[in-house]
């Protein structure tokens, strides 16, 4: 799920020198395929075997993978609620844990229905549907004979089917729309800058998204902390999804830009460095002042890398930004 920003994105003057065909061969396309293949080989593991332990190093890696395409939800993923259905967070209203619950509690046959399995709500599908069955402690430790474990399987065969179709459909159909904006028969993108602008809207939303959510939400208020919402804390992985998050950002940027981008670049090492010595897993240290604070300087530096790229990245594509709640005011 993605926090729309509070104004929209629009069209500028300047002439566009968009490195669109360099984002979507250098970035979009090996990132789908290497999510393609990661949720591929968590299906086969769970085919083997669906129990917990052996199942969490292929989720792990399928959740990686994620992170590397989370941002572009452009196309493929806005498509029929696809990205919903892959990572159903934030969760505000604790669905994905009741709905998890309902289909052990009823054993529901939707398990073992290939077909079916896909009109099941995004709560119970997708890498946080399965992160409940492998990490939280109701559902975990569960047999191979168990329900659960059918479970398990279900939803790492659907996230196989959604990573090959995600990847498919850009391949064959998407990476052209793009590639080819502004062609007489191409009637989502008019012109060049209307790509660039998809581009660079993926780029500033991703990093409003980790601003505002990946980090905003477990910090809460000062008063009222909420490590506990921290994005798939059960596996211990909010701070992991932060840097990957970043680093795939980061590669956007410097493959969307033709020019150079230096003050971008030097807020993406800022940040990527701060994430990586942060030593807060599941940013559980903003319960407590001093935790909070680092984590606060975080997205502070985030926020910068923001306004760097709407000063750099922008002009240079010909599409500029307006306020945004990352801009911190």
């Amino acid at each position: 799920m993605r926090a729309p920003l509070t104004a929209a994105l629009c069209l500028a003057a300047a002439p566009a020198l968009a490195g669109v065909a360099e984002v979507v061969d250098d970035h979009v396309l090996p990132a789908t395929a290497a999510f393609a293949e990661a949720t591929a080989v968590l299906e086969g593991a769970a085919a083997a075997d669906c129990r917990g332990e052996a199942l969490r190093p292929a989720y792990q890696d399928a959740f990686d993978a994620w992170l590397g395409i989370s941002h572009l939800t452009l196309g493929p993923l806005e498509e029929d609620g696809t990205g919903l259905a892959i990572g159903f967070w934030p969760d505000a209203r604790g669905m994905v844990g009741r709905t998890v619950a309902r289909l052990v509690a009823d054993e529901d046959p939707v398990a073992r229905d290939t077909e079916g399995f896909s009109e099941v709500s995004v709560a119970g599908r997708g890498l946080f549907a399965l992160e409940r069955l492998l990490y939280d402690e109701a559902f975990a430790g569960y047999g191979a004979d168990d329900y659960a474990c059918t479970l398990a399987k279900a939803i790492a065969a659907d996230l196989a089917r959604m990573g090959g179709a995600v990847d498919a459909a850009w391949r064959e159909d998407f990476a052209q729309t793009l590639k080819t904006a502004g062609a007489e028969d191409n009637s989502r993108f008019l012109d060049d800058r209307e790509a660039a602008q998809a581009l660079y809207t993926a780029l500033a939303t991703g990093l409003d998204f980790t601003a505002q959510q990946r980090l905003g939400r477990p910090m809460g208020s000062f008063e009222a902390p909420k490590p506990q919402v921290a994005e798939a804390r059960r596996s211990d992985r909010p701070l992991r999804n932060v840097v990957l998050s970043l680093e795939a950002l980061r590669e956007l940027a410097m493959t969307l830009s033709d020019a150079p981008i230096p003050r971008t670049e030097a807020a993406f090492d800022r940040a990527l460095e701060t994430a990586r010595t942060l030593d807060d897993p599941r940013l559980a240290g903003v319960a407590e002042p001093a935790g909070r604070l680092r984590v606060e300087a975080l997205q502070t530096e985030i926020r910068a890398v923001t306004r760097a790229a709407a000063e750099e990245i922008a002009p240079a594509l010909g599409v500029s930004v307006g306020f945004n709640s990352a801009d911190g005011d």
